[in-house]
């Protein structure tokens, strides 16, 4: 890999691939956007600064969002990223044109949480790496593209003549950046069904539609702030991760959790600790792993996880 040569080796899989992506020609870009979510994501857009020609910027979200100001703050800075935008398209981002775009991205994520009640509700309909393609596409379409697939795809698993296995119900933590290989999730959906999950979860992250009324900046930076998920890189205490890992469980009706993490991992693999602490003290039953994402081999880990199942079952 190409990247290898710009990181030490103690780094995450995606800091790498990513940048590989760009370096090898297959991702063109024309401005490089990054938030410091962790150790080795601050340097990002000074590394991506000396390889390439365009601007390298970053987004500065807040550190305290339990601050009074931590809205205005946030504000702020998407106007700043706005202006960096407006200079590379060349014309004025209008209030109008983000009203139209704020649109477009409520509907895309009310196609998303439809699918994950389907998921919820008839997991037989959708498997884990089923679901996980169709999210991920969010990243690769426009937005309009990708409504227009999800209106047409999701009546048709809803249709779908699957009948219902007798499988457990999980929720699979640790996808919030990295992620796992479709053959981990694969491996995964062959033993049971995933109900829930943080997978893609900055697809998702705003949980409610984001008002069309009024500042449209401030809409999107008081969304991000008060109608928002969870993940081990933010930090606010109005929303212990512990807990919100609970609620996201007793929605699911899940019977155990799967809590993993990508290798190197700093955020993800100290949350664990404080999951598995907490599931112990609600007798929740749990399997810890790590993945990577360029991982080939997955025999090992689905004879590890048939035997957890098999275990609770049994018990």
């Amino acid at each position: 890999m190409e990247a290898d040569s710009h990181f030490g080796s103690y780094l995450c899989s995606i800091i790498k691939t990513s940048l590989d992506l760009a370096l090898t020609g297959k991702l063109e870009l024309d401005m490089f956007v990054s938030h410091p979510i962790c150790d080795a994501a601050r340097n990002l857009a000074a590394i991506w600064g000396r390889n390439f020609p365009y601007k390298c910027q970053i987004l500065y979200l807040p550190q305290n969002p339990n601050s009074q100001h931590s809205i205005d703050y946030l504000r702020d800075e998407y106007a700043r990223l706005r202006a960096d935008i407006e200079e590379i398209a060349g014309h004025e981002i209008t209030d109008e044109a983000l009203r139209h775009s704020i649109a477009l991205y409520n509907e895309s994520r009310r196609l998303m949480r439809k699918l994950y009640e389907i998921k919820r509700d008839r997991p037989w309909l959708i498997a884990a790496d089923e679901a996980f393609v169709l999210v991920a596409m969010a990243g690769f379409l426009p937005r309009e593209s990708f409504n227009e697939m999800m209106q047409a795809v999701l009546p048709m698993i809803e249709q779908r003549p699957a009948r219902k296995q007798d499988k457990m119900r999980v929720v699979f933590e640790g996808g919030f950046c990295e992620k796992p290989p479709i053959d981990l999730l694969q491996t995964i959906a062959r033993s049971c069904y995933v109900v829930d999950d943080d997978l893609l979860i900055g697809l998702r992250w705003i949980v409610d539609d984001v008002p069309l009324e009024g500042d449209p900046l401030y809409n999107l930076a008081e969304a991000y702030i008060e109608k928002s998920s969870y993940s081990p890189v933010q930090h606010d205490l109005r929303k212990p991760k512990e807990d919100m890992l609970l609620q996201r469980i007793r929605r699911a009706r899940a019977e155990a959790a799967i809590l993993t993490a990508a290798k190197m991992c700093e955020p993800g693999l100290e949350e664990q600790v404080t999951y598995s602490k907490t599931l112990d003290r609600e007798g929740i039953p749990y399997f810890v792993s790590e993945f990577e994402e360029n991982q080939t081999t997955f025999d090992h880990l689905g004879i590890q996880l048939e035997t957890f199942l098999e275990n609770i079952l049994f018990d």
